[in-house]
């Protein structure tokens, strides 16, 4: 189904995501913890053992997140939300709270959910001496959702651990790991531009394929090192396959050079 020389992922079982079968450049695991942290996709912050009854709808779910240059998870969440309510009750205990961040593909392909990551820690108000900070970081984050006000909580979540479980792998990740990392540079326009590729270069991503009438291409991830395509039949089997750039890319201005660069090679 695809060309030699590129590194494939093999069909996967119902439910299971392709994983890679050779050593590629990849983004490490802090990476991709870091970079789902700071994306837009979504997110649900539980407490443990405060639960009473049904939950509201959209509760634990922050309305913006951003991450301190210690490696601090902020999160603005309504001020009448059972998170903020159980930060105002601890006062000075400890609080314990996980974020899961569940990564589902922009584009219509089997398997949609493309990884999940789980941050775990202890949750508090953010004090007043970092508010100003920590809203002038929500604010790049999430433009569009108002900071100041009564309406809403800024709370800050001390990662004490962090899990990864995506299309690369899975594996645990350190807080210090998680305080280095950087999120990828392609992350914030991911879905724009995969969208892009699937409706106006389809033919392009197709032939970067040897494909079999009635076989289906579509392009499911874009990271600095690489674009991932997942291809699948008749049959319902999906196979991933991994085209790497020249070169890592750090802006979609270096994305367009890079992507030239595979659809070239592919027609020669």
């Amino acid at each position: 189904m695809f060309r030699p020389g590129i590194s494939l992922s093999g069909a996967h079982a119902e439910g299971e995501q392709p994983r890679p079968v050779e050593d590629v450049r990849q983004p490490t695991a802090a990476e991709r913890v870091r970079t789902l942290v700071q994306s837009s996709v979504s997110a649900l912050l539980t407490i443990p053992g405060t639960a009473e009854g049904p939950a509201e709808p959209g509760s634990g779910m922050p309305e913006a997140r951003a991450v301190t240059a210690e490696g601090d998870v902020i999160v603005l969440v309504p001020a009448d939300s059972p998170e903020a309510r159980a930060c105002l009750h601890a006062q000075d205990d400890e609080l314990t709270a996980v974020m899961e961040i569940t990564d589902v593909a922009p584009v219509s392909v089997p398997h949609r959910i493309r990884g999940r990551a789980w941050v775990a820690g202890w949750l508090a108000p953010v004090p007043d001496a970092q508010r100003a900070a920590c809203a002038r970081l929500l604010a790049d984050a999430a433009p569009a959702v108002p900071v100041a006000g009564a309406a809403r909580r800024m709370l800050r979540l001390e990662v004490g651990e962090a899990y990864i479980d995506d299309l690369w792998g899975v594996g645990p990740v350190e807080p210090d790991e998680f305080a280095e990392a950087a999120p990828d540079p392609l992350a914030a326009h991911e879905a724009e531009l995969l969208q892009h590729l699937a409706s106006a270069h389809a033919d392009q991503v197709r032939g970067l394929c040897a494909c079999r009438t009635g076989e289906s291409v579509v392009p499911l991830a874009i990271d600095r090192f690489g674009l991932r395509v997942r291809g699948w039949g008749e049959s319902g089997g999906c196979v991933d396959a991994r085209f790497e750039f020249p070169q890592p890319v750090g802006s979609v201005a270096e994305l367009r050079h890079a992507m030239h660069a595979l659809f070239t090679a592919a027609q020669g």
